[in-house]
């Protein structure tokens, strides 16, 4: 009999993540142990629980702008080299936990360099955590850093670079983050043209809180390979399942699409889990991934936002595996990787949970 698929057998199934942020995902604990370090003032509580709960709280606000306003004090804390490899290193260790086997987590660099950091360092941090992290952690892990460009400064390019020299030392890929609407995708072209000359993998943030323009801009306009969220794609597909122009070719591209419900429901994307496209879209073929976006924020883990969503929509076993190889697939990883993972990993472990 296949085991039941409830949260506990979620966290054994090997799975794969594509959009989590890193200062999205801190330990409360973490938050005010360097508060104190640094000298950080103004957090909304001083002891864990109650700070983990102000964070989903005013995260919940069902405002994008307020549920970003959250992040001034994980940010405020990520000043300093040792406190963002802290960081980094955390969260190889929760997710591998929580059984990630892979994870690509974003970060901007330039939200650290406020205090005089050098934003090669704070690059140099993060992929030090990340592999430090990946090396303690009871269970496998591979992480591999998306770096950010945030689409209302003129860094871009900057970061671009840093993408590009250190994407055989831990960096797979850059991304757009930052408000969608007035910051068009190719907005800076050289950054794109860096990009396409080194051949260097991106996601954009696109169709989140804005629609079919902003995704079609990321793809014509910053040539993205994902879509960070891309969830807006459902605009374009009617009731009865016809397509429109643009969803047709994101469905016939396998254009990934980096969802996390969760904090779709927190922005106001969509009024309820229930309401979510996510389903829709998953039964129609595109290319769903489920994600975490951000795990303090929504008070999420990817087994949690699995569970969730394979219970609402009845999902099987199967759509919880496809949904994996299609993430693995999307990843930014060589092919021998992507091999060794599907067939040495991800296979025999939901095989094991379906026997």
């Amino acid at each position: 009999m296949p085991a039941p698929l409830v949260a506990e057998n979620v966290v054994r199934a090997p799975k794969v993540l594509l959009h989590d942020h890193l200062d999205g995902g801190l330990r409360p604990q973490t938050v005010l142990e360097l508060a104190d370090e640094h000298g950080y003032r103004g957090l909304p509580a001083s002891d864990a629980e109650s700070l983990g709960t102000w964070f989903r709280a005013a995260a919940d606000s069902g405002s994008l702008v307020q549920y970003l306003e959250t992040f001034a004090h994980t940010v405020g804390v990520m000043q300093h080299p040792e406190a963002i490899h802290r960081v980094a290193r955390e969260c190889a260790l929760d997710l591998a936990a929580d059984g990630v086997v892979h994870a690509e987590v974003r970060f901007a660099p330039e939200l650290s360099t406020a205090q005089g950091m050098a934003i090669e360092a704070v690059v140099e941090a993060i992929v030090a955590g990340f592999a430090d992290g990946s090396a303690e952690a009871a269970t496998p892990i591979t992480v591999g850093a998306l770096l950010c460009g945030m689409r209302q400064t003129d860094r871009w390019e900057e970061v671009a670079g840093l993408v590009v020299r250190h994407r055989d030392a831990g960096v797979v890929g850059f991304d757009l983050a930052g408000p969608e609407i007035g910051f068009p995708p190719d907005r800076i072209p050289a950054a794109i043209e860096l990009l396409d000359r080194a051949r260097a993998h991106r996601t954009i943030h696109a169709g989140e809180a804005a629609g079919i323009a902003s995704i079609r801009a990321a793809l014509d306009g910053a040539r993205a390979e994902r879509l960070g969220h891309g969830i807006r794609i459902a605009d374009e597909v009617a009731a009865d399942g016809r397509l429109g122009p643009l969803a047709q070719r994101v469905l016939d591209e396998q254009v990934v699409l980096e969802i996390a419900p969760s904090s779709n429901v927190q922005t106001g994307a969509y009024p309820s889990l229930a309401e979510h496209p996510v389903d829709r879209l998953h039964r129609l073929g595109f290319a769903v991934t489920l994600n975490t976006d951000n795990r303090l924020m929504s008070g999420v883990s990817l087994s949690s936002e699995v569970t969730d969503v394979a219970t609402t929509f009845g999902w099987s076993w199967d759509d919880v595996r496809t949904v994996t190889e299609r993430a693995l697939a999307g990843a930014f990883i060589d092919d021998d990787e992507r091999k060794r993972l599907l067939h040495d990993v991800v296979r025999p472990g939901y095989a094991q949970l379906q026997a």
